[in-house]
């Protein structure tokens, strides 16, 4: 009797914990799509010539850099809230500092992208990061070749393909500027595997701020004075409202924060799966309420892009689950029933950190 009492309690207690971690985790989920989707529309509409006008990217950028670098050094330097790491000046220039320049150039690039191109075709442009992180990973031998994998990624493409075939603003100059941003950002993940994980170096949200935006600035200031501090100069538009731009920093320095939450709480897979929600959000957005055309061709490119990312997804979480199933003993089976429902496997990651616009 005293054994099926036991069993009883031990049974709600693990069902408690384990609805506990969903609520949590749906909330993670729920504060990244908010922040994500406010600061993608929120950056659109202080670039776009029809909007608030601002077309100045660089500096949208740097102002981010600026708040998010001043924040950080006040965490960390004056109040303490948290360590900064052991880190060497060479291990600083040789592993920090091309990260922070490859996203300088992908949050440069990406900002820019939105004066030429709409919301929606941006989201369907991003859904070729897992092809960028995948073949780029082969490149610099992180990855091994699979044909299978290889074939997926052909799918993806062929979907924003047809996607960009549909698009009624298309734009070639903001479509190089969206590849390009999706290149660099994918190069900076796999250096970031390569460089920083592989040494056992793991960054919270604030180190990383502390360390990379700084580095981003500097990277950033010298495009800046070559292309819009004349312009800027010319039209004397130094003066900006502090409301717009600092609670668009505001917004920026938060989903940085909620990134490294999201997966620090449940995994770099389950941001993944949100953003593919969060993305038709952003489609559905920008057609009802930005007024966006959205085709039909649009949708089916979208659509095929869409099922070749799920089915990556779907592929990465079955490696994922035997790998912890070899790993896991039977002494573990409660956590792994927790586990499943959340995706809380460690690894993987298709560079969703792309919509992080600090």
């Amino acid at each position: 009797m005293g054994k099926e009492l036991s069993s009883s309690s031990s049974s709600s207690s693990l069902s408690s914990s384990v609805v506990k971690k969903i609520v949590l985790s749906y909330s993670y989920v729920g504060i990244w799509i908010f922040l994500s989707f406010t600061v993608i529309v929120y950056n659109k509409y202080i670039l776009d010539r029809k909007m608030y006008n601002w077309p100045f990217p660089i500096s949208l950028t740097m102002i981010h850099m600026l708040f998010c670098s001043s924040i950080a050094f006040l965490l960390v330097r004056v109040f303490h809230v948290v360590e900064p790491i052991s880190m060497s000046r060479e291990l600083y220039i040789g592993s920090v500092v091309p990260i922070g320049a490859l996203y300088a150039l992908s949050l440069w690039f990406s900002n820019s992208a939105y004066i030429y191109l709409s919301v929606s075709f941006i989201q369907m442009l991003k859904a070729l990061m897992p092809v960028a992180v995948y073949s780029i990973g082969i490149l610099l031998k992180k990855d091994p070749f699979k044909s299978d994998t290889m074939a997926n990624m052909v799918s993806i493409s062929f979907g924003v393909a047809i996607a960009a075939y549909g698009e009624a603003r298309f734009d070639t100059w903001g479509v190089f500027l969206q590849l390009a941003a999706v290149a660099f950002e994918a190069t900076r993940l796999v250096l970031i595997q390569i460089l920083l994980t592989s040494k056992g170096i793991t960054l919270n949200p604030i180190t990383s701020l502390y360390y990379v935006a700084p580095c981003c600035f500097v990277f950033l200031f010298v495009p800046w004075v070559a292309v819009e501090f004349p312009v800027l100069r010319q039209t004397s538009t130094f003066q900006i409202d502090l409301a717009v731009f600092g609670t668009n920093s505001l917004c920026a320095f938060a989903l940085n924060l909620a990134v490294f939450l999201l997966i620090g709480k449940t995994s770099a897979l389950t941001m993944n799966v949100a953003g593919v929600v969060k993305d038709w959000l952003l489609i559905a957005f920008s057609w009802s309420v930005i007024k966006d055309t959205v085709t039909p061709v649009n949708l089916i490119g979208y659509g095929i892009a869409f099922l070749g990312v799920a089915y990556y997804n779907h592929s990465k979480l079955q490696a994922l689950k035997a790998k912890e199933v070899q790993k896991k003993s039977p002494a573990q089976g409660d956590e792994e029933e927790a586990g499943s429902l959340l995706m809380e496997e460690r690894e993987g990651g298709d560079g969703r950190k792309n919509d992080s616009q600090v």
